[in-house]
């Protein structure tokens, strides 16, 4: 395509070799920054800014700043650092407030002494660095001015360079900020004007948002009187109306989402407590107030005529099982099946177990399908679930494969949502006519990003512990300190509990200094001879995995040592220690489900975390946020600050929506504008079908179509 007639509905599939100054070997330096297109060139938005409008004195010079000052050359000359004795060039250069260091490590002398000689005046721009009460540049830019030159002169001679708030973009080796600037530059001032705004236009004027083109170019190139201070916190007009832009288009679909799950029709189940009742009767506790008021929130949904779309999050042990095996019991007592997906093995076991139990006693039946089912009993198995014998399966994703067909589903239930992605859930819903969907998560998640994953899905939060529960007291041991742990390890195995020792590798590698699970298990036996120690891991087969875990069950283990497979649906009340060797290698979500599976009787429980021996500011930021606190939203909220929604949980799924400008931490008031702007929308404008919304549905299936599964509204 030629370079001045771009395609304006298509930026997104022009490359970057049309733009002026890209060639072969810059277009795959710029690929490695993950710019393929003229539309992601216009979305990188630079890193910060560096105000050049006005020369800084010496003495204004701030420490970690980008700096222009000019000055005059005082001294000049090779000289050595004292403390490598490595040879350098430096200048002393000084104004009328003082005087500073200017050095360079890598040079050319010749090239240096002839540019730079006593008495020299100069603009000057680099980083400003203090060692001590020292300050000083190293490498920095420098502009000559002529005996008797006007300084201000050079402000007015590069707009890259000078006179005006510049940009700083994140570069990769091999290019520098100015190379940048000036592709970018004329890019941004060719393209941008093709970028329509595609918000509504009473929204556009109820927040006095710029149209997207202007707000592009004015946050790569801010106007001579914006403010540096706005630029810096992201709260411009430019980027909050980019910002918003991205969040209102993602909400919408959201919306949408929701929107057709209120229009389809799904089973609008009658709720006569046919099995519920018995069920309370036999449980031995009673329902915690909270799982009482989601039960009941369940309960409307399942009885209106539009699918089910709710999800239940609850910290570790709220009790969030039970509640789901209520719901299932009203689908059952409605001559509909029950389907319970979790994403790992462990966990479908334990989910097994719980349901199978108590549907047993009730005259109902509970399967198991998962990877390792034999092909017999596969076949059976799917042959009564077709024939409506079976009332509720569990399993793995091997219930989301094809050939696994319902008689008639009526509730899908999945656990450990964030392990899924849309898609999946999605699938789900396929094997049955519009079934309801239970979606459980243990993970909290704070509300800005729970808008973004499950934005589409009505929230339920069991925020009460079932009484009795004692807060898991947590303490941080360095690895000399390991003896420590290990004396209540043994005090707690005299009055008959029972513990887990978490470690983060199977077995020890020549690189690695990680404590592993195999080595360890023979090493403990020297330190609790008495004690019966079991192995579990990813590595074992399911049936040798099965039969660890009934010995832990049946208390023929004391001693768990495990990998992290142990993170989810383990369940054993009378295990009330927990031991985490090399914790600072593990995040803070899997430090919290780990420690969640001790604490879960009445019994007083412990969980010590040990650390290696040098480890990063940041896993001492984790340590101490377990160590302060057992309150899963609260350290959630750490999480995201800490890691960053990118990587806060631990696994991209189709679905999580990557932003190219917005961010979850810093933007979460304009997203819940943007929420609630996009769900009154797509409940005023008839589902998107009417003309004044053409360019609006055009934008949110071309942003996110596929990811939302929004093919219905086109």
């Amino acid at each position: 395509m030629p370079k001045n007639s771009p395609d304006l509905n298509s930026l997104d599939q022009i490359g970057l070799d049309q733009a002026s100054g890209v060639g072969p070997k810059l277009q795959e330096q710029l690929r490695k920054l993950g710019l393929n297109s003229i539309e992601d060139a216009l979305y990188h938005l630079p890193l910060r800014y560096e105000d050049r409008r006005q020369f800084r004195t010496i003495s204004q010079l701030q420490t970690g700043r980008q700096e222009v000052f000019c000055a005059r050359v005082l001294a000049a000359g090779e000289t050595r650092t004292s403390r490598s004795n490595r040879r350098i060039f430096e200048l002393i250069v000084g104004d009328d407030t003082g005087r500073i260091s200017l050095k360079w490590f890598n040079y050319r002398k010749k090239w240096l002494e002839k540019r730079f000689s006593v008495g020299q005046q100069s603009v000057f721009i680099g980083e400003i660095k203090s060692f001590g009460i020292h300050k000083e540049i190293h490498h920095p830019d420098a502009e000559l001015l002529p005996a008797g030159g006007d300084p201000t002169v050079i402000l007015r001679k590069d707009p890259l360079k000078f006179g005006r708030i510049l940009p700083v973009y994140s570069l990769t080796d091999g290019l520098s900020q100015y190379r940048i600037r000036k592709i970018w530059f004329e890019l941004v001032k060719k393209y941008a004007v093709y970028i329509n705004s595609s918000l509504p236009d009473h929204i556009l004027k109820k927040y006095n948002f710029l149209p997207l083109a202007n707000a592009l170019l004015d946050s790569h190139w801010p106007e001579a009187d914006a403010s540096l201070q706005q630029l810096e916190l992201g709260t411009d007009k430019a980027r909050r109306s980019i910002v918003y832009d991205e969040f209102f288009f993602l909400e919408l679909g959201l919306a949408l989402k929701r929107h057709g799950v209120e229009l389809a029709k799904g089973i609008a189940f009658k709720v006569e407590h046919l099995y519920t009742k018995p069920l309370t009767k036999i449980l031995p506790f009673r329902l915690t107030d909270a799982q009482r008021r989601v039960l009941g929130e369940i309960k409307v949904d399942m009885m209106s005529l539009a699918p089910m779309h709710r999800l239940i999050q609850g910290d570790v042990g709220s009790g969030k099982t039970i509640v789901a095996l209520m719901a299932a019991l009203i689908a059952i007592e409605n001559q509909t099946q029950v389907a319970v997906v979790a994403p790992t093995e462990i966990l479908a076991e334990q989910h097994y177990a719980t349901f199978s139990q108590w549907l047993k006693k009730l005259g109902l039946r509970c399967e198991l399908l998962r990877s390792g089912t034999s092909a017999g009993d596969k076949k059976r198995i799917l042959a009564d679930l077709e024939a409506g014998d079976i009332h509720l399966l569990v399993g793995t994703h091997a219930v989301l494969q094809a050939g696994v067909e319902f008689k008639k589903l009526g509730l899908g239930i999945v656990d450990e949502q964030h392990r899924f992605g849309v898609k999946q859930r999605a699938v789900l819903k396929q094997k049955g006519n519009n079934p309801d969907i239970l979606v459980m998560t243990a993970t909290p998640i704070p509300r800005t990003l729970s808008m973004t994953l499950y934005g589409d899905l009505s929230l339920s939060v069991i925020d009460e512990l079932p009484p009795g529960r004692k807060p898991v007291k947590t303490a941080h041991y360095s690895g000399k300190n390991r003896s420590s742990a290990y004396r209540a390890l043994q005090q707690q195995l005299i009055l008959g509990h029972q513990a887990y020792i978490v470690y983060p590798l199977v077995e020890e590698t020549e690189n690695s200094d990680l404590l592993a699970a195999t080595e360890a298990s023979a090493a403990l036996a020297e330190h609790f001879p008495q004690a019966r120690i079991g192995l579990l891991h990813g590595r074992i087969k399911q049936a040798d995995k099965d039969a660890v875990m009934n010995s832990f069950r049946n208390h023929q283990i004391d001693i768990l040592v495990a990998t992290t497979v142990i993170e989810v649906g383990v369940d054993v009340a009378n295990a009330t220690i927990m031991i985490v060797e090399h914790a600072d290698r593990f995040g803070l979500a899997q430090l919290h489900q780990l420690r969640g599976r001790v604490g879960r009787g009445g019994d007083e429980s412990f969980c010590f975390l040990i650390s290696s021996d040098h480890y990063s500011d940041e896993a001492r930021r984790r340590l101490k946020v377990m160590v302060d606190t057992n309150d899963g939203f609260r350290i959630s909220e750490a999480d995201l600050e800490i890691r960053g929604p990118g990587e806060f949980l631990g696994t991209r799924q189709s679905g999580i929506p990557d932003f190219r400008v917005a961010s979850i931490l810093r933007d979460g008031s304009i997203l819940e504008q943007a929420r609630q702007d996009a769900f009154k929308y797509a409940e005023s404008t008839n589902y998107l079908k009417d003309n004044d919304s053409i360019s609006v549905k055009k934008e949110l299936l071309k942003r996110w179509g596929g990811r939302l599964d929004l093919a219905t509204i086109g």
